[in-house]
């Protein structure tokens, strides 16, 4: 547990500029004082920032999470680069050697080995898998029974741990990831048992369905034979590992390409630097801030550091003590030593046990501490003071404090003075969670970067706008209303930039639309207060919710202006304007901020379509025009247009089709008696049917304005789909009203002077109600009065029913 929490250290300021140096008031949320400081760089002559990013350890595919840090990270950088004209040099590193890749590299290599010399499952290969299963729920539910077999134990586990599936602790403190790894551990163990029993219940003469078996009992049987096996891994031999890194890191780059991030400037990778490493915990241990152990591992002396008035745990000194968080550090392979100086002392180097990779140091063969990579690769790109350090929240303590008390133990220098600062300003990004609990790849609660674009869940572009409509800093948690309010803001910019486009591309350059000047211009006005709120809104720590907001709220100032009354320029400005910013936030693939095109992807009709679609759109609106006029169509009016008919010359499909299939429908109809409703029809179904399906949208409008020509966009989709839905709810509601007055009309049939004839009953009166039942006993009173008002109703049914035949009967004759 966490000690009582203790303050931060003082941070230092960086120098500020001279006064001849103008630059942005811009504070940002920095980690190292928990508040908003004002932000300088250390190059402030040049406008240079130097950035360091925690890149991904690479040992499996990067989910929504990863996408939460590195796309935030992205808009944050591009506002410095290309809204504020900072010259960011911006390096991520590649952790392509750690605990976890260690283990999963060893653990996919025994199992697909295993599997290759196991390729059926008979009595021997189930052996091996109930005793990786058992061992699985020992480690991981220890609250499982112990004894008998496997599978049964593992099957009893949801009720020794129903308080936990029952949304409770089992500790009754707040449920949190600790819950969501149990529930995930449980769900793990059923599988693997399910799978086990049900080959235990086949033949033990035929191999059973090895590929489906081994998929459901991996995750048991991964740790069991990496316990059997680990030691039989040669050292020297990366192979195994850079397997592993090399597929998922190139995989990561896909999908951070494919999610529109800008390539880092510089990348590192930990297995580049292992020489470099080895020198740079020599020099703190020079400096008398590390001691060798004597398996050849080197751990930092926080004593010796904190001793020499350097401060250690300048993040989260609160969470300094915390023995589950320093453990995590460490990793799942790190093992305890009495030769520690104290608990908390961390490795910078470790020595490879068998079954690792190693590298050659003084100190013996071993391989880097997870935390000194970072300090090694980011001082020999950007030397002893950074301007900016980022990653996720979960790596402030330990990983980012003791990144930057072994870096500041490095750059103290011969006099080892204790006021340097590795680090000026320090950015923590948010987690994404889901149902409470943050996206994780151990919780497996995960949605892959890849599955998710490729499933249509998400695109790039949804995504980015989830991330800017939240705080950089904060937690985000993926809801139906965040998800409606991302759509609208989506929906509502592709809805401005198609109607500006159609005025700038419709109407005559002239200085105005309307009578109103220039210097009167309230969409002006709006649109000079949209920039200076977004520009004091990025200044603020980059408060992109804010931002997103304003350009939402100047877009339905936009609206709400009376058509043909906003000049021109002030469309084509407040255009230009949205343009850049969405350009810049990244939303428009890689079109620059600067870019003159207006407008973003997929709001453009294709280039070789427009000649067929802009005469086809004008026809069909002078036949709808004449249609619902007072004389109505004539034959005459059914002619295409020659620019249409010209159009046709050039085939463009399917475009040409429809044109054409349209055209001799609406030529069949010139003799028609009910030609304006049938041509009215036509139009409709052209609309509705024929160029929807080919992705195309006439959107109508009210007055002479001529349809919109766009792009069927899912935002579209969506609506009509859900007016489909309501159109059929209504009328569902509608046959079920029907069948219900049919079924209450229809009940009224029966005659209440019979409705009780029948076997339960053996005598009634005149009125046909009952005075015995079955068994010749006569109806009590009580019986009788509830009999009564049965009947009474079936009277006024039937009365009813009887009344609306007789009146049709007289109708029909």
């Amino acid at each position: 547990m966490a000690s009582k929490a203790r303050a931060q250290p003082p941070w230092q300021a960086p120098s500020p500029p001279t006064d001849d140096v103008d630059l942005p008031p811009i504070k940002i949320e920095n980690s190292l004082t928990r508040s908003k400081t004002l932000f300088i760089p250390i190059d402030w002559k040049n406008r240079t920032v130097s950035w360091y990013a925690c890149g991904p350890t690479v040992y499996d595919d990067a989910h929504l999470g990863h996408a939460r840090n590195y796309v935030t990270t992205d808009i944050i950088r591009r506002i410095l680069k290309d809204y504020f004209k900072y010259n960011v040099e911006f390096v991520m590193n590649i952790t392509d050697v750690d605990d976890k890749i260690i283990l999963r590299g060893r653990q996919q290599h025994f199992l697909a080995n295993y599997i290759a010399k196991h390729p059926t499952v008979y009595s021997e290969e189930l052996d091996l898998a109930s005793k990786a299963l058992d061992g699985y729920l020992k480690k991981n539910l220890p609250l499982t029974t112990t004894g008998g077999k496997s599978v049964d134990n593992a099957l009893d586990v949801p009720v020794k741990y129903k308080v936990v599936l029952d949304g409770g602790s089992l500790d009754g403190s707040p449920v949190g990831d600790k819950e969501a790894k149990i529930k995930m551990h449980i769900k793990t163990a059923l599988v693997a048992a399910e799978a086990i029993r049900s080959e235990e219940s086949g033949s033990e003469k035929k191999g059973q369905d090895a590929p489906s078996f081994y998929l459901k009992a991996q995750d048991v049987l991964l740790p069991y034979l990496d316990s059997l096996y680990s030691s039989s891994i040669d050292a020297s031999d990366h192979s195994i590992f850079t397997k592993l890194t090399t597929k998922y890191e190139d995989r990561f780059m896909e999908d951070v390409r494919a999610l529109n991030c800008l390539v880092p400037d510089i990348v590192t990778r930990v297995t580049e630097y292992g020489q470099n490493i080895v020198e740079f915990v020599e020099k703190i241990q020079k400096n008398g801030f590390a001691y060798p152990t004597s398996d050849g591992s080197v751990y930092f002396d926080i004593e010796a550091f904190e001793s020499a008035q350097n401060h250690y745990a300048r993040l989260e000194p609160w969470n300094r003590n915390d023995t589950e968080l320093q453990a995590d550090g460490e990793g799942a392979l790190s093992k305890k030593t009495i030769e520690k100086k104290s608990d908390a002392d961390f490795a910078l180097w470790k020595s490879s046990k068998p079954g690792e990779p190693s590298w050659p140091s003084p100190w013996g063969n071993g391989r880097p501490g997870w935390h000194i990579e970072c300090s090694a690769m980011a001082s020999d790109k950007l030397g002893s003071k950074i301007d900016i350090h980022s990653g996720g929240i979960d790596l402030a303590f330990p990983h980012h404090d003791n990144e930057l008390a072994q870096s500041e133990a490095y750059w103290i220098g011969e006099e080892h003075k204790h006021d340097h600062q590795w680090v000026n300003y320090f950015m923590h990004m948010g987690h994404l969670s889901i149902q409470g609990s943050k996206m994780s790849k151990s919780l497996k609660n995960f949605t892959t970067i890849r599955e998710a674009l490729s499933r249509g869940d998400w695109t790039p572009r949804s995504l980015r706008i989830v991330f800017l409509l939240g705080s950089w800093d904060k937690g985000i948690e993926i809801t139906d209303e965040l998800v409606k309010a991302s759509t609208a803001w989506e929906d509502k910019v592709n809805n401005f930039f198609v109607n500006a486009l159609d005025i700038l591309d419709n109407q005559s350059t002239d200085t105005t639309n309307g009578s109103e000047s220039h210097s009167t211009d309230p969409v002006q006005s709006a649109l000079e207060q949209a920039k200076d709120t977004v520009y004091s809104a990025l200044c603020d720590s980059f408060n992109t919710s804010l931002a997103m907001g304003t350009i939402s709220e100047f877009i339905s100032s936009y609206n709400g202006s009376e058509r043909g009354t906003v000049p021109i320029a002030t469309t084509e400005a407040a255009a230009q304007w949205v343009t850049s910013l969405v350009n810049m936030f990244g939303l428009n693939g890689t079109a620059p901020p600067d870019s003159v095109k207006i407008g973003w992807s997929g709001i453009a009709v294709p280039e070789a379509a427009k000649s067929i679609l802009t005469p086809l759109a004008t026809y069909r609106d002078k036949l709808r025009r004449k249609a619902r006029s007072a004389s109505g169509l004539k034959e005459e009016d059914l002619t295409p247009p020659p620019e249409l008919k010209t159009s046709l010359e050039q085939p463009v499909e399917p475009y040409t089709s429809i044109a054409v299939g349209f055209s001799d429908k609406v030529s069949s109809h010139s003799n028609s008696k009910t030609i304006s409703k049938d041509i009215l029809s036509l139009c409709d179904q052209l609309r509705d049917i024929d160029l929807w399906n080919a992705g195309i949208y006439l959107e109508d409008r009210e007055g002479d304005q001529p349809a919109l020509v766009r792009t069927v966009t899912k935002e579209l989709r969506a609506a009509r789909e859900e007016k489909e839905e309501r159109d059929r709810q209504k009328l569902k509601a509608k046959e079920d009203r029907e069948r219900e007055a049919k079924e209450k009309a229809e009940k009224g049939r029966l005659s209440h002077l019979d409705m009780f004839r029948t076997q339960e009953y053996t005598a009634w009166d005149d009125e046909g109600l009952p005075l015995k039942d079955a068994k010749g006993e006569e109806i009590n009173k009580t019986r009788t009065k509830k009999l009564k008002k049965d009947w009474e109703r079936q009277k006024k049914s039937h009365e009813a029913w009887s009344k609306v035949n007789s009146s049709g009967d007289k109708g029909a004759t």
